[in-house]
């Protein structure tokens, strides 16, 4: 029943690799004692794939005085994309290796039977909370990247050897699978992930990224990313052969009544929060919330407009993760032109001090932005212009 699923999987996502490469790949000794694989079966989908990359995908442009010249096309290919968006060959194996687990993830995402968060999938050998699986999974694309040193991840946040060099390696932190808890409910979820140079996660800020990026299980499934010497945030589609396509590029995000409120029960002891909802509401924004950070915050770079919100009070505590969550997506966000905000300051600029670190967060274009440290505080660091309302 294993190698079945596993051919089965292989002819529909990784074509050319054998079912002799259908055991589960070997957790990394030096993972800690605290994570352990004992409950998950074999997974069997990387095998070869991630240890080979194609030639293609190596290959680096010759660039003068630190100058891009060669522009990105709609149309190409994600190995395409990379090699002309950046001459790191590390960087390129490494966002190559994650978009094989997000293929992976979403093929377990969309054969899923789930009841809550256990799941069980099409072929029923594998009785696994999908969200484990995604964890996995990631875990095993950055171990044969061979460029990762640590990695940690929201379902284990503790630092993991992935036995990568420092000097030109990466340490990534990873969302597995954000919105798990709605999968049963056939809502789009998704996976969140932040690169930075070297060995640390923490000291750092999400303007230290080089490279942050979302997976979107929905209809489609899309690879979102952005790089930071690299203008824009870029999609990709994954076609039926199993290759990433360049579809959109976005690089402005304008006006739009369009928002997202996020943990709305804090506006029962947040008064300024309920009258910025009220705002909205007075003024005819239409309410687009899934319940899912990745789908929201993926249809104001997809859309081009709209507010993403969730706010805390004095009942209601932070929840979203600085490193896992909001850091990786304030940089696709704001790479794309829009802006980012915890009331103060750019999510952005915010010092991850501990690996858990929580912190309330908006994400939109700057006048939304601007209304919402308003409204909250009193005053915008983006002040500039003309009033935007709801302050007053």
């Amino acid at each position: 029943m294993e190698r079945s699923m596993a051919c089965c999987a292989n002819r529909a996502f990784l074509p050319g690799v054998s079912s002799q490469h259908s055991t589960a790949l070997v957790a990394p000794r030096s993972i800690s004692s605290s994570f352990t694989y004992k409950s998950l079966k074999s997974c069997s989908l990387f095998g070869e794939s991630l240890r080979q990359v194609p030639k293609s995908s190596l290959k680096v442009l010759k660039i003068k005085n630190t100058s891009l010249v060669t522009r990105c096309a709609i149309g190409d290919s994600l190995e395409e994309f990379l090699t002309k968006a950046t001459p790191d060959k590390g960087l390129i194996r490494l966002l190559t290796c994650m978009g094989e687990a997000l293929r992976t993830i979403s093929f377990k995402v969309k054969t899923a039977s789930c009841g809550g968060t256990a799941c069980i999938n099409s072929f029923g050998d594998e009785q696994l909370a999908v969200d484990l699986l995604a964890n996995k999974l990631l875990f095993e694309a950055l171990t044969y990247s061979h460029f990762c040193k640590y990695a940690c991840s929201e379902e284990v946040p503790e630092l993991q050897d992935m036995g990568g060099p420092v000097e030109g390696g990466f340490s990534v932190a990873f969302d597995p699978l954000d919105g798990s808890s709605i999968v049963d409910t056939n809502f789009t979820v998704g996976t969140i992930f932040g690169v930075w140079s070297g060995d640390k996660l923490t000291g750092v800020t999400g303007r230290d990224q080089v490279a942050a990026a979302m997976g979107i299980y929905g209809p489609r499934t899309t690879y979102v990313l952005a790089l930071k010497d690299f203008p824009g945030t870029h999609e990709f589609l994954l076609l039926d052969e199993g290759k990433w396509q360049h579809v959109k590029e976005t690089t402005e995000i304008g006006e739009g009544k369009l928002f997202s409120p996020g943990n709305l029960r804090a506006t029962f002891d947040n008064p300024d929060y309920d009258k910025l909802i009220n705002y909205y509401v007075k003024e005819k924004y239409t309410l687009r919330y899934t319940g899912g950070m990745v789908p929201d915050v993926n249809q104001i770079i997809v859309k081009e407009k709209g507010i993403f919100t969730n706010v805390t009070s004095p009942s209601s505590k932070a929840k979203l993760r600085l490193l896992f969550e909001v850091a990786p997506l304030g940089l696709l966000v704001e790479k794309a032109g829009g802006h980012s905000s915890d009331g103060r300051q750019s999510v952005l600029d915010k010092v991850i001090n501990n690996l858990d670190e929580r912190t309330q967060v908006a994400y939109g274009s700057k006048d939304e932005i601007i209304r919402f440290e308003e409204t909250l505080y009193g005053s915008s660091r983006l002040k500039g212009g003309v009033p935007v309302g709801a302050a007053a």
